[in-house]
């Protein structure tokens, strides 16, 4: 399939996703990726267990050339210094064990990449998103999102001009809001792959920073202080989001907390990365309530604001992008919906390692 046909067809294809009562699809017109739809399974599961995470970038170091899986690229690109790297003539689909490896440590580095014409990939389907996914990490189950049926694995998001799966604030004059996915859990995600099925004719972009660029930017003394601190990550607003009747209604987990250091380091690069997010991120522990939003608050703007720290990446079909949550933030742009276009996308969530204090011995309380 051609660009122009690819266009065509996300642009013309678009189905209503009829709706009963508790968020199931009911009917759709002709769409090829109408089995990626969004479904809300009423299904219950049990908390999530620890488990031992060996990152694939440990492998890749080994490599006689870490970087060889780019070799046969046509184009390898840096989308900014600090962050991110755009890449064209590599195919995922194609990509060997040791390939994987390399470009979890690629990812790991740059943050952020972007492979274009990656339509063989994405139209391999489910199976083969969970094969790649399970490559780097346990996958994991989204306790609120929509998924499709049959594929609890698989995050969708989800916006059209009758319906939104999307974690949205109405009463926001904006609709960037940073975080790093589900930070709330226990051993949150590291390698991160998503693409878009359908997409708006223009706009939903996603912003990305680099967390690590965000830290060095702040002054040695107060790095230091903010070594010392652990902050709680909660999904105790997502929940209660959906709750509500929002993104589905669907609660599929309890609600969980947890405590991560401020400051994380990176388990295969050693990089130090802040870490913490206006989406998750709801207090400093061990400092009283003004001392831990004015720190937080100034943190916060600061990731805001830096935008000599920040890449935005401009979807186009057959987009795969690939992120390491542990050392960058995102943000969605839902600038779209006067357009009444539908903006469609998967993500294979891969966890890591519960994050690693930068501050070796720093103690993490359990909440």
């Amino acid at each position: 399939m051609s660009a122009v046909e690819t266009v065509t067809e996300v642009s013309q294809a678009l189905p209503t996703l009829n709706l009963h009562a508790g968020g199931q699809e009911q009917k759709t017109e002709s769409y090829s990726y109408a089995n990626l739809l969004p479904h809300f399974s009423p299904e219950q599961y049990p908390p999530l267990t620890p488990f031992k995470h060996e990152d694939p970038g440990f492998r890749a170091l080994k490599h006689a050339d870490p970087r060889a899986f780019l070799k046969n690229a046509t184009s390898v690109v840096e989308l900014t210094p600090n962050l991110g790297t755009e890449v064209h003539g590599v195919n995922l689909a194609t990509l060997n064990s040791e390939g994987r490896d390399q470009l979890a440590l690629e990812v790991a580095r740059r943050g952020l990449m972007v492979f274009r014409g990656q339509h063989e990939f994405i139209d391999r389907g489910p199976d083969s998103y969970l094969e790649w996914g399970r490559h780097f990490g346990r996958l994991h189950i989204h306790p609120t999102s929509g998924h499709p049926k049959d594929y609890p694995q698989i995050h969708l998001v989800y916006k059209d001009a009758k319906s939104s799966y999307n974690f949205e604030r109405e009463d926001s004059i904006t609709s960037t809001v940073w975080h790093s996915d589900v930070s709330y859990e226990l051993q949150p995600p590291g390698l991160t792959t998503f693409f878009l099925l359908s997409q708006p004719t223009t706009g939903g972009d996603t912003l990305f920073t680099s967390q690590i660029s965000t830290l060095k930017k702040l002054s040695p003394s107060f790095v230091a202080f903010l070594r010392t601190l652990s902050a709680v990550h909660s999904g105790v607003e997502q929940a209660q989001f959906s709750r509500s009747g929002k993104r589905g209604g669907i609660v599929r987990r309890e609600t969980v907390e947890h405590v991560h250091p401020l400051v994380r380091r990176h388990p295969v690069t050693g990089e130090e990365a802040l870490y913490v997010n206006r989406q998750f991120t709801t207090r400093i522990v061990g400092l009283k309530r003004e001392e831990s939003e004015t720190i937080l608050k100034f943190l916060y703007d600061h990731v805001d604001k830096s935008a000599d720290l920040q890449a935005r990446v401009k979807w186009q079909p057959g987009t795969v992008v690939l992120w390491d949550n542990r050392v960058t933030a995102h943000s969605a742009i839902v600038d779209y919906g006067k357009s009444n276009e539908r903006r469609h996308g998967a993500r294979i969530t891969p966890q890591a390692e519960r994050p690693i204090p930068a501050l070796e011995g720093l103690e993490l309380p359990s909440i």
